[in-house]
This record gives structure tokens, sequence and C-alpha cells, in this order.
């Protein structure tokens, strides 16, 4: 078995009693390592906001895995560190996994891909309001716009169809267009 001095043995010491559950000989390790792992994931990540993320991580790791550390087979130090290099490297290939699984989707896309989906959700907004616009028509103004546009009559098929002058459909679609824009304009 062997046996260190100084700081090493204290840091050994505290992580045993840590691996036991004592939450202040935790807190002890917490202040001699983290500074130290800190360190080291901010030279490999070169990201102080991910380093602290990767800090985080490896002290909660340690709280949970302190139990399992052999002074045998290396420092405490040596262990901490180990656990630290492993976490930040794997963000590191998380990362680049991340940025070629974007690349290669963006070969994958068509260009304008995009496009066509930013097209088909603004037409789709624009029929809302229009109907949205169409029911705040009065009903006389509204049939006979209904009809002309969405049926395709003309003028005079629509006076046949509401028994109504030719005169007076159109004065009824001029108003009910003018409004129609309005809340069109209104809506945007």
């Amino acid at each position: 078995m062997l046996h260190r001095s100084g700081p090493e043995a204290r840091a050994e010491d505290l992580l045993a009693r840590a691996g036991r559950g004592d939450k202040d000989a935790f807190a002890g390790v917490f202040d001699i390592f983290s500074p130290v792992v800190m360190g080291l994931a901010c030279r490999i990540l070169r990201d102080p906001a991910q380093a602290e993320e990767v800090t985080q991580d490896v002290m909660i790791e340690i709280w949970r895995t302190a139990d399992r550390y052999v002074p045998e087979r290396g420092s405490a130090k040596a262990w901490v560190l180990t656990l630290a290099h492993r976490r930040a490297v794997d963000r590191v290939r998380a990362a680049q996994a991340g940025m070629e699984r974007e690349q290669r989707a963006r070969t994958l896309l068509p260009e304008g891909a995009f496009d066509v989906v930013a097209e088909v959700v603004e037409h789709h907004d624009e029929q809302r309001r229009v109907y949205r616009c169409l029911a705040s028509l009065s009903r006389s103004q509204r049939v006979p716009l209904v009809l002309a546009y969405y049926q395709g009559l003309t003028y005079l098929e629509v006076a046949h169809a509401l028994s109504a002058p030719v005169g007076t459909v159109k004065s009824r679609m001029r108003a009910a267009l003018r409004q129609l824009r309005a809340c069109m304009e209104a809506g945007r």
C-alpha cells in the first residue's frame, strides 16, 4: 500500500471519506480539485462556459463515484484529472459530431428547401388572414365575392345566382374588396 504525505495524502483522505458519503469531505475535495478541473477543461475546450459545465459534471461524477477511487492505481489528482480529461474530450467529440451531422444534413437537403417551407408557411398564414377577413364582411358582401373569386362566376352569373341587378353586384363587390384590403393590411 502506498503512503503519500502532504496535500496528496489529504486529498486521498478527503476522497475516501467523500466516497463514504461525507459531505464535508466532498466540500474539501471540491475546493481542492474544482480549480484544477476547470483549468484542464478550459485548455481542452477553449470555452469557459463549456469548461464550467464540464467542471460541474466532473464534480458530480466524483461525488457519485468517489468510492471507486483506488489509491494503489494512482494519486487522487491523477484520478480526478483522468475523469475531467475524458469528460472534456467527450464534449469536444460530441461538438464535432454535431457539426458533421449538420454539414451532412446541409449537403442532403436540396438547394432552397427551407425557402419552400417558408413559402408554404407564409401562404398558409395569408390564407388564414383572407378567411378571417372574409368572415368579417357582411353576408351581402361576402357571398358575391366568394361566388366570383372562389367559384369563378362572372358578374352576370353572380347577379343571376343572387337574383340581383349586375350594378348592385358590382357595387357590393367593390365595397367588399375595399373592406377586405383594409382588413388584410391591418392584419400584417
